[in-house]
């Protein structure tokens, strides 16, 4: 038997498909034009289970509607869930970033899922004698309305995720809040002393971001419950029967789990993405929070003898080929480096939202591709980042100190208590002379070092609430 043994023609021509593929001749040339990625559709199961639900639900309005028989809803029902198995990834075989506007996307699934059902049924692939791709498995669709619903499914489901990891980011921060709250530490400000505070209060801040950026995320998510399904090419729902669009929402809540819902205005919804824009604008937000997050515990455990050292990051390699004992922060690097990436994906994806074309967005496998990377590098950093350097995070509780004295932070501390003028000049005497302030004010009697760190302790607590 040949390594071919299965024909398929188009208009174009014909095409040789081997026998155990379940794609079909549109699924060759999709793949033969615009493969330009390293990444098929099929790379995340998220964006493939998506399909192959909003395919299920299709199949199952349509059965209800009358325009397919029971036993052929079933089938394409059955081949779905084998997409979902991950039993058909070798067949989808379209790049991701195809530039066909995701046609090649779409009936890449109505193949593999026709001539999945078509095995189910007990026929060959490719004969699709019972289940065709176009007439049955994308009956009432097209892949203007299939396509964006898809990619909002996969979005919605994707986040979930991440916002899970930012959650336990801020559980991590206001752990290490609790376990710092009494230690003294020099807060800085432009690069420069400033004001006594607690460190603890420095990662109580760190925790409070993350957790708002976590809500953000929980409020942008649900706007991606709103899909277009049902306005088959640019919205009137020309070529689904009139009953398909409650149907298909009722099954798609029924095989998702999750209660997405009609659009107000389907021409708004077939036209527009800005849905995307601020998906991946609060996705861009929360890289570049969080870089500077990562930024921060960089300059404070800098050192271990030059630089700040206040911070003791854990010891995760080797920094270093050519110095002996070097250790970096590379968790902290990696998240600053993955912000960066996270922000140009966010550009590519306006851009893309800005070309739509009156009807419809023809780019919307680029703001796939990008959202779908941008969200899997946080959701990974993010934990990488959790785990393996905030969660084991130490501070220098003396070191924090010294640079506290003998700053002229204590300056600010003892304003209170001794009046601006005063407090000025004992600081430009310690400034001249190069010995610290405490150090002064206990020679000069003013305040003994007692009363001045009962002073810097009170000045480290807010004096609101």
């Amino acid at each position: 038997m040949s390594t071919f043994d299965r024909v398929e023609q188009d208009y174009v021509g014909e095409v040789r498909i081997a026998a155990d593929k379940l794609y079909g001749v549109n699924s060759v040339r999709g793949f033969d034009n615009l493969s330009v990625s390293p990444l098929t559709v099929a790379h995340y199961p998220a964006f493939r289970d998506a399909f192959a639900l909003c395919k299920w639900a299709a199949a199952l309005a349509n059965r209800d509607c009358g325009v397919i028989a029971g036993a052929q809803a079933e089938a394409i029902a059955l081949a779905c869930q084998s997409v979902m198995a991950g039993e058909c990834d070798d067949s989808l075989i379209v790049d991701l970033l195809e530039g066909s506007g995701g046609t090649s996307t779409n009936m890449n699934f109505n193949e593999v899922i026709a001539n999945r059902a078509q095995q189910v049924l007990g026929h060959a692939a490719g004969s699709y004698e019972v289940v065709h791709p176009n007439d049955h498995v994308n009956i009432s669709q097209s892949t203007n309305d299939v396509y964006p619903a898809a990619l909002k499914i996969a979005t919605y489901r994707l986040l979930g995720g991440l916002i899970e990891q930012v959650r336990q980011l801020a559980q991590a921060f206001d752990a290490k809040a609790a376990q710092f709250a009494d230690i003294l530490h020099l807060g800085r400000t432009c690069l420069q002393d400033a004001q006594p505070m607690r460190l603890g209060q420095l990662f109580s801040g760190y925790a409070s971001l993350s957790q708002r950026l976590a809500d953000e995320l929980v409020a942008v998510r649900d706007k991606l419950r709103t899909l277009p399904l049902g306005g088959t090419a640019i919205g009137t729902g020309f070529g689904a029967p009139a009953a398909y669009r409650a149907a298909v929402y009722q099954h798609l809540a029924q095989v998702s789990g999750v209660d997405y819902l009609a659009p107000a205005n389907p021409f708004d919804a077939m036209q527009n993405m800005d849905v995307f824009g601020r998906v991946s604008g609060e996705l861009r937000t929360c890289a570049a929070a969080l870089a500077k997050v990562a930024a921060d515990l960089t300059k404070l455990s800098s050192g271990p003898v030059g630089g700040l050292g206040e911070l003791q990051l854990p010891e995760a390699q080797a920094g270093s080929s050519i110095m002996p004992g070097k250790v970096n922060p590379v968790l902290p690097m990696a998240m600053i480096q993955l912000s960066f990436a996270v922000i140009g994906n966010d550009t590519a994806v306006a851009q893309a939202v800005q070309y739509g074309e009156l009807e419809i967005n023809h780019f919307e496998p680029v703001v796939a591709s990008r959202v779908f990377d941008s969200i899997t590098l946080l959701t990974q950093g993010i934990q990488r980042f959790r785990e393996k350097c905030v969660q084991g995070i130490e501070a220098d509780a003396g070191r924090n100190l010294s640079h506290l004295t003998g700053s002229m932070a204590v300056a600010t501390a003892l304003v209170p208590s001794l009046g601006y003028a005063k407090v000025s000049k004992l600081a430009r005497q310690s400034v001249n002379e190069g010995r610290s302030l405490l150090a002064i004010l206990a020679e000069s009697g003013v305040m003994s070092e007692a009363e001045a760190m009962a002073a810097i302790e009170q000045a480290s607590y807010p004096v609101f609430g």
